[in-house]
């Protein structure tokens, strides 16, 4: 666990999660597919599929930690729920391969929230800032160009063989930087992400994305006490890991 007497000063790299906490995975899904909607003819609800998407994620990982699934990346565990949905949804067969792969790598392609970039800049003068997502390699350094994020490395759970929120994940990111989990602070909009991390020794910091889920759902306003920073956004994080912005060029 955490030492909660070593001070912040002493961390040297900041891991992100990032579908939700960095990227607005939610109105980018959605903003593809009705335009692929509107280019094939698909009438649909857009909203209710990114949601339903999005709600394979975790089943489908599941299947990999219990065995059911040999370790397969993430890009391929979307396709599986994708070619799914589009069964659900009935529009499988007014989409062909193409159509197909183009829309699975929409996670490729997803637009970051508008204080990412920011703060990441004001982060990155002080710290490492490295991915810790669940997305294989190939699609996080796509998403970064995508949205113009500058990660110094790109960590995957496709490194350690192992999903979040296995330890396994935790301590490749700090064996790859080679920190003691105590250097390392762990960013996430997600209290369960946080908490698998501060059990492995990270640092944590909450960062709040009301809207992940779009702004009908109902959102829990409570944080786990165990937490290093609470922040509204990441230019709040860097306000209070780096210090307000300097008026001199």
């Amino acid at each position: 666990m955490s030492d909660a007497h070593e001070p912040l000063a002493n961390i040297g790299a900041l891991t992100f999660d990032v579908f939700g906490t960095v990227v607005d995975w939610r109105s980018s899904v959605i903003g593809e597919g009705q335009a692929l909607g509107r280019a094939r003819g698909l009438d649909i609800d857009w909203a209710a599929f990114a949601d339903a998407w999005r709600g394979g994620y975790a089943p489908a990982m599941d299947r990999v930690r219990h065995g059911e699934l040999p370790w397969t990346r993430l890009d391929d565990l979307h396709r599986m729920t994708l070619d799914r949905l589009l069964e659900d949804f009935g529009i499988a067969e007014r989409l062909d391969e193409t159509d197909k792969a183009h829309l699975n790598r929409v996670w490729h392609r997803l637009d970051p929230w508008p204080d990412s970039v920011a703060g990441m800049q004001r982060l990155r003068r002080r710290f490492i800032l490295a991915t810790l997502s669940n997305g294989n390699v190939s699609l996080l350094v796509n998403m970064a160009k995508h949205a113009g994020l500058s990660w110094d490395c790109v960590l995957s759970a496709e490194l350690a063989g192992h999903y979040k929120r296995d330890p396994e994940v935790y301590h490749k990111a700090a064996e790859l930087l080679d920190l003691p989990p105590s250097r390392i602070m762990m960013v996430a909009a997600h209290q369960d992400d946080l908490q698998a991390a501060y059990q492995e020794g990270f640092r944590t910091a909450f960062v709040k994305r009301p809207l992940e889920h779009g702004p009908e759902a109902e959102v829990d306003l409570s944080v786990d006490p165990r937490f290093d920073v609470v922040a509204n956004d990441f230019l709040d994080l860097a306000d209070q890991l780096v210090g307000p912005p300097s008026d001199t060029p």
